[in-house]
């Protein structure tokens, strides 16, 4: 019995050995903001792709970027023309549908596609230069009258193709009515309140921000349930 016990524990030893001189999953495609400036502009003439609508794309977006919509229907045909064996860049706003995509042109073929990790909101937090960005939106003088409020506000930055923003909006609209005599709700849509979601540091989606006057009380990034929310609106 005491030789068994032995031999187990030596091939798991060797098991756990050969595992451990394996690579791991490849990230060298998945750059931060700073990485993929530095890759784009070692790179010159290598596509640049903005995969979000042209709506988005209109109100601002990286310089010589070519817009193929990752939601729309011509986005194979789009990047047929593409050379397979060259490096691809690809971005959206967040880093969900240049996932999506970059994956899609792996299974095409493509052999180096880099993706912007966070998407043009995590560019815009590092202070790296993007073109013909829409002003339209609210400012900050506007976000500041419409939290300074004798009730607390509740303010969800979003974005109509989130997936969790999707998820939350039928609860949040909810709340704004069951909820209106002790907390207002305001949702902004982040794509169309650019300079906004910058300043604040939105930095994925969905945010929430609570305020009581102008005091910032609670953030929280990413999905969370009603019961949840409302648990940790009520401690604070």
């Amino acid at each position: 019995m005491k030789n068994k016990l032995i031999a187990i524990a030596f091939f798991t030893a060797l098991i756990l050995a050969g595992c451990a001189g394996q690579p791991g999953p490849q990230n060298d495609t998945n750059l931060t903001a700073e990485e993929f400036a530095e890759k784009l502009n070692a790179s010159p003439g290598a596509p640049l792709l903005d995969v979000r609508t042209p709506g988005e794309f209109n109100d601002g977006h990286l310089k010589n970027a070519v817009n193929i919509d990752w939601n729309g229907t011509g986005f194979d045909a789009g990047i047929s023309a593409l050379n397979k064996t060259e490096p691809v860049f690809v971005y959206c706003l967040s880093g969900a549908r240049s996932h999506s995509a970059a994956e899609k042109m792996r299974s095409m073929g493509f052999k180096k596609v880099y993706e912007l990790n966070g998407g043009i909101i995590k560019w815009r937090a590092a202070n790296l230069p993007q073109e013909d960005v829409n002003a339209a939106g609210m400012n900050v003088g506007m976000y500041q009258e419409l939290i300074n409020q004798e009730k607390k506000v509740l303010v969800d930055f979003y974005a109509e193709w989130c997936g969790p923003c999707k998820k939350m909006a039928p609860y949040l609209e909810a709340m704004k009515t069951e909820m209106a005599d002790s907390v207002i709700i305001v949702r902004i849509d982040a794509g169309k309140n650019q300079q906004l979601a910058k300043t604040l540091k939105i930095e994925a989606l969905p945010t929430l921000l609570l305020y009581s006057g102008n005091k910032e009380l609670w953030r929280k990034t990413g999905y969370i349930d009603r019961a949840e929310l409302e648990k940790e609106m009520s401690n604070r």
